[in-house]
């Protein structure tokens, strides 16, 4: 009998000492596998309820992956502008380092279906919509395995449910509201997010397509990324009303921290819940910030200080903070960190010596697939009168 009475004791104390290490391990700095964070509160701009959710969780996984895609585009961009400033990379190129939680953090909330279109500043975008960073890097460079065979250059990269890429300040807008309208008339669920910047915000063309979309609640999700400068102008000298979330006037609207990935997430989750629902257009604006000047033709120096952009990067960084959150919450372990480090840093590598070894087009398939449908035309019209030139189809066009 005290034989039993001890097994049955010894038994109950096993179950009570796992319970406790459960309940205690959830606490414990490399155990959890789901941490809930505070985001600063969200600017309500026409939101009847209370917005986005200020408490927010995320899983390891998640984490992970949301490290890797920022820190995939920060190598990126960086290989970008050091080939640049080598020549291989010529004409234009946008870069979006400092950027990188606005675009991961959207993608993360996106879901198949949804659409996608962009300014100029859209390699990060691209890769985050399917294509590889070689693919990016070989376009950028203007070789036959580019995402668009070289033939489009930095500002014109596509991808699946991916439009671009767009070179003229603001007119992706407009283009954004038809791809919205389109899920709309074929009964599809999607939404259309159209990114423009704070530089784009006092077009008309986006005040037009605010009236639009919102007489027909097209699901569209209008997303303002003020980083502060349009070109070499701060957004205060540009904007009487720099409330750009605001600024849709009958279209609701929601301020978001754009350097904090989660905040973002949350927002986007918010914003496609509410297009999609059927209940018109809506605007975000994400206060975000760019290491790089406006273009790699400006220093980005001359209108702010030094001081002003290492502040940013010491204290706001998307990529940096968001590791030190994760890591002390203890969600992921440094290890886990380096490894991806390491993984990202191989790949760009290996990405930079294709883009630097790969062979451009022949002069002959500069006129081909200027058609994506028409297989029956074989010649197109020249500058030159009766000197028609070659057309063939030899890619399959994205999207269509």
């Amino acid at each position: 009998m005290l034989r039993k009475c001890l097994v049955l004791h010894n038994k109950n104390l096993f179950n009570s000492l796992k319970v406790t290490s459960a309940v205690s391990n959830k606490n414990v700095k490399n155990f959890s596998s789901e941490v809930e964070f505070e985001v600063k509160d969200f600017k309500l701009h026409r939101i009847e309820d209370n917005g986005p959710a200020t408490k927010v969780s995320v899983n390891k996984d998640d984490a992970l992956k949301f490290y890797r895609q920022m820190l995939a585009i920060r190598r990126l961009e960086s290989a970008s502008g050091s080939m640049y400033k080598e020549k291989a990379i010529r004409g234009f190129c946008h870069l979006y380092s400092g950027q990188e939680a606005c675009a991961v953090g959207m993608k993360a909330a996106l879901r198949p279906g949804d659409d996608v279109i962009t300014a100029y500043r859209c390699h990060g975008w691209t890769y985050l919509m399917g294509a590889s960073i070689a693919g990016i890097l070989c376009e950028l460079t203007g070789h036959i395995e580019g995402v668009a065979r070289g033939k489009g250059g930095s500002m014109h990269l596509y991808a699946p449910n991916f439009y671009g890429g767009n070179g003229i300040v603001g007119a992706q807008v407009p283009l954004g509201a038809g791809l919205a309208f389109a899920q709309k008339y074929r009964g599809k669920n999607g939404v259309c997010v159209a990114l423009y910047g704070d530089g784009a915000a006092n077009q008309g063309q986006i005040f037009e397509v605010f009236n639009m979309t919102k007489l027909w609640n097209t699901p569209v999700i209008y997303v303002c990324e003020n980083n502060g400068y349009g070109m070499g102008t701060s957004a205060e000298r540009a904007s009487a009303n720099t409330d750009y979330y605001t600024r849709g006037d009958f279209v609701p609207g929601i301020w978001v921290d754009g350097m904090d990935i989660l905040a973002v997430r949350e927002a986007t989750r918010y914003t496609v819940d509410y297009a999609s629902s059927g209940k018109g257009p809506i605007l975000m604006e994400m206060a975000t910030y760019r290491y790089s000047g406006h273009s790699m033709s400006d220093p980005g120096t001359s209108y702010r200080s030094r001081d002003e952009i290492q502040e940013v990067r010491q204290k706001r960084d998307p990529i940096t903070s968001f590791k030190e959150k994760v890591i002390t919450a203890g969600l992921v372990t440094e290890a886990e960190i380096k490894t991806i480090d390491s993984e990202i840093k191989k790949e760009v590598d290996e990405a930079i010596k294709k883009a630097k070894s790969d062979p451009g087009i022949n002069v002959e398939e500069l006129t081909w697939d200027i058609y994506c449908k028409d297989d029956n035309l074989k010649l197109v019209r020249n500058v030159v009168p009766h000197t028609e030139l070659p057309h063939k189809r030899f890619n399959k066009a994205q999207n269509v």
